[in-house]
């Protein structure tokens, strides 16, 4: 009777739990498709359709080409953080499965939903769960990381060309954010897991567990922080490529914060892959530059576009490597599993 009753109430309990998430993906669903809607009933469609017709077909498809090249660079520095733990995962198949990560990236409903899949394929693959679920949070958060310094550098050299007031307000927020990091951060890391909030700690522990993973391998962490500065940096000039091509004429230094500032924000889970939410941020930091709100919501657009586009390329790739060589997993490796009494690696 006890166990009839224990498995209903488990039955119950999941079954909140998937109301529960299929509830916060309608919202997301809601937020895109009412930013997204409110843009282009408030945006002029004679500005929109000039800024798209400024694009030529050939900078698309050559930044489409450079996209996939900074994420073979990126696939490279994932497979170097999760062997950092140990898991001797292979070449071809850290390209493998970082292609279906990318291709998770557009069909779920959180711009980090891909590294989920990536570190699920991984572990299945490896064998070693702890080594690649560690090494995908490094992974994400030497990117975000890397994002932060764009936008504190590129504040600092863009403070001049933002309006008197505006750059007051930019010196002030960046003296501040300094500051504020400067005490925080060695707060928070000394903080017990257990002062967190219940539902927070299980991300925060692996978080930091994966920065102390980085803080102990200086040598991996270099590695990463330099190809996580190659790749970001890359992307931003791509940005700012798009930006000049349909007119935004901006300093270098305001892209090196505005697309990564819209970026971080993009992370934030209220919007179906950020989309919406990081055009519309884009688009309102240019505008006290003199920039059109239209213009720069299309620059922004046009790179989603780039994601979408390279996100169906690495899927193709992902279902025509799968066909072709099979699935080559050891059976014995179960995903998010560790046999008992193995000690866990990473």
């Amino acid at each position: 009777m006890k166990l009839a009753q224990t498995g209903l109430a488990k039955s119950v309990v999941a079954h909140d739990r998937v109301r529960a998430l299929n509830l916060k993906l309608w919202l997301k669903i809601l937020v895109s498709a009412g930013v997204l809607t409110l843009l282009f009933v408030l945006l002029p469609w004679n500005e929109v359709r000039d800024a798209i017709r400024r694009l030529p077909l050939t900078l698309w498809l050559a930044v489409l080409a450079s996209f996939l090249l900074g994420h073979r660079l990126g696939a490279a520095k994932w497979r170097r953080l999760v062997n950092a733990g140990r898991a001797s995962l292979a070449r071809a198949d850290s390209v493998r499965f970082y292609a279906a990560g990318l291709f998770a990236n557009i069909c779920l409903p959180s711009i980090v939903g891909g590294d989920v899949i990536r570190a699920a394929l991984a572990a299945r693959a490896t064998g070693r769960v702890e080594a690649t679920v560690l090494g995908s949070i490094a992974d994400r958060l030497v990117d975000t990381l890397m994002l932060a310094l764009f936008v504190v550098a590129g504040v600092f050299f863009a403070r001049n060309v933002l309006p008197d007031r505006g750059a007051s307000l930019v010196t002030a927020a960046l003296v501040a954010s300094i500051i504020l990091i400067a005490v925080l951060v060695p707060l928070l890391l000394r903080l017990p897991l257990r002062r967190w909030p219940r539902k927070l700690r299980r991300r925060v522990g692996r978080s930091l567990v994966a920065f102390r993973y980085l803080a102990r391998d200086r040598a991996t962490a270099a590695i990463a922080g330099t190809i996580s500065l190659v790749v970001q940096g890359g992307f931003v000039l791509l940005n700012a490529w798009i930006g000049r091509a349909v007119g935004i004429d901006v300093p270098l230094a305001v892209w090196f914060f505005a697309w990564p500032l819209a970026k971080i924000v993009a992370i934030v889970p209220i919007a179906l892959g950020g989309l919406g939410v990081r055009d519309a941020t884009l688009g309102a930091l240019l505008v006290p530059l003199g920039v059109p709100l239209a213009t720069g919501v299309v620059a922004s657009l046009i790179w989603q576009s780039v994601l979408i586009a390279g996100g169906l390329l690495a899927g193709l790739y992902w279902w025509v490597t799968q066909r072709r060589i099979g699935v080559r997993w050891s059976t014995s490796a179960q995903p998010f599993a560790v046999a008992p009494g193995a000690r866990p690696h990473g």
